[in-house]
């Protein structure tokens, strides 16, 4: 039996019930579809959050407050929320510490903003003038906190394009803003500069912040002089880990701490975060295509349960084939082929569905989905693994039933 009888006896066997077959392909590319779109998803989410995290800075080592932590049973604050860090520790760290590029301090804080009869609640970042290139914070019009305006304590501000809408209205354009005045907690400030819009949401959407001098936040903001937290540039990202080390002995040593585990302070590595948050967005990934799989082994079973039945419906077909000639190997061939083709069917339908529900969530804006070719080929590399397991029994069965007892079958 050459392949060409095969292929032709496969395509009459599956076309004899097409419903039947159809459903029985349906389960394998919903199966299939759900694995890469939900991979897809998960690589977006990933390389969304690589952007977000890199669009930070470049080469950025990040030092927070933390309270001591407690002998016993006594109380400590929480991380950020302790006072600890002062202009006196980013002095040190850029006068003491090698392979270190710019050092800028940042006294944060969340304030209500008005002008013109419009306000917005927002966060207000005291800092100095290192921090546009520590933090890759480009300006659209106008200029940035300078030295001097840190210096002389002066009542200016750069905002974020969310700002200029929220305070200036949709249609204000950066250039508009330029000049106005805003008050911060009920204290004027002028607007000398507008950042680039880096895009983002909640909390932490760097286009919805206000830049203050960092003197200026500490004096007509917070009326203190600890810093909330304090900004690093490495030279290059092979020194980050040593930097990270020298900065960390160097605060323990100004702290007056001897046990690194009492520190009351913390240092983050930019490379660090990053890997945190691949590593847990690649398990999610994981786990949403290990999810999406399980429908994949449904549909699976489906195909065994259909090959069954039509084992059982052709039963006087193979005692027939039997009694002429065919052998076991022949039978077994056919229904194996039969199984696999559907799944290979399915595979293929699958693939694209999966594709075409990306495209969708990326056109949506929901997501930047993003399909991966090892997505697809692992897909469709299942899809025949299903087809070749799951039709294994089925045509085991088949090729070793009688002849005799099948001819007599009704």
């Amino acid at each position: 039996m050459n392949i060409t009888d095969i292929l032709q006896e496969t395509y009459t066997a599956l076309s004899a019930n097409k419903v039947r077959s159809s459903l029985t392909v349906l389960g394998i590319v919903i199966g299939i579809s759900s694995v890469i779109a939900m991979v897809a998803i998960g690589n977006g989410a990933s390389a969304s959050i690589s952007s977000r995290i890199s669009s930070l800075g470049s080469n950025l080592i990040m030092i927070s407050p933390g309270a001591q932590r407690s002998q016993g049973f006594g109380v400590s604050s929480g991380r950020g929320a302790a006072k600890s860090l002062t202009q006196g520790d980013a002095d040190a760290i850029s006068a003491q510490v090698s392979n270190v590029v710019a050092v800028a301090s940042e006294v944060s804080g969340r304030y209500q903003i008005t002008a013109k009869g419009t306000n917005t609640n927002t966060t207000v970042d005291g800092v100095t003038s290192a921090y546009a290139s520590i933090r890759n914070v480009a300006i659209d019009q106008g200029s940035f906190i300078s030295d001097n305006d840190d210096q002389s304590v002066s009542k200016v501000a750069v905002i974020g394009p969310t700002v200029v809408t929220d305070l200036f209205g949709t249609t204000a354009v950066p250039s508009d803003a330029i000049g106005q005045t805003i008050r911060i907690n009920g204290m004027e400030f002028t607007v000398i500069g507008v950042t680039v819009a880096k895009g983002g949401t909640g909390f932490g959407n760097q286009d919805d912040m206000i830049y203050i001098p960092a003197q200026s936040a500490m004096r007509y903001l917070s009326g203190s002089q600890y810093v909330t937290s304090i900004d690093v540039q490495a030279s290059d990202p092979n020194a980050m880990t040593q930097a990270q080390s020298d900065i960390t002995n160097l605060l323990l040593q100004r702290h007056n701490i001897s046990d690194p585990t009492q520190a009351d302070f913390s240092v983050l590595n930019q490379n660090d975060i990053l890997a945190t948050a691949s590593s847990v967005t690649n398990t999610l990934t994981y786990l949403l295509a290990a999810v999406a799989g399980i429908s994949l082994v449904v549909g699976g079973i489906g195909i065994m349960n259909m090959m069954l039945t039509t084992v059982t419906e052709r039963t006087r077909e193979i005692g027939l084939r039997k009694a002429i000639g065919a052998k076991k190997e022949d039978i077994s061939k056919q229904f194996l082929i039969e199984a696999t083709a559907l799944t290979l069917i399915g595979g293929t339908i699958g693939i694209s569905l999966g594709w075409l529900i990306a495209y969708g969530v990326n056109a949506l804006g929901i997501i930047s989905a993003t399909v991966s070719l090892s997505s697809v080929l692992l897909a469709f590399g299942v899809s025949a693994v299903i087809g070749i397991t799951f039709g294994y029994y089925p045509a085991r069965r088949a090729s070793a039933l009688n002849p005799i007892e099948a001819l007599r079958y009704e």
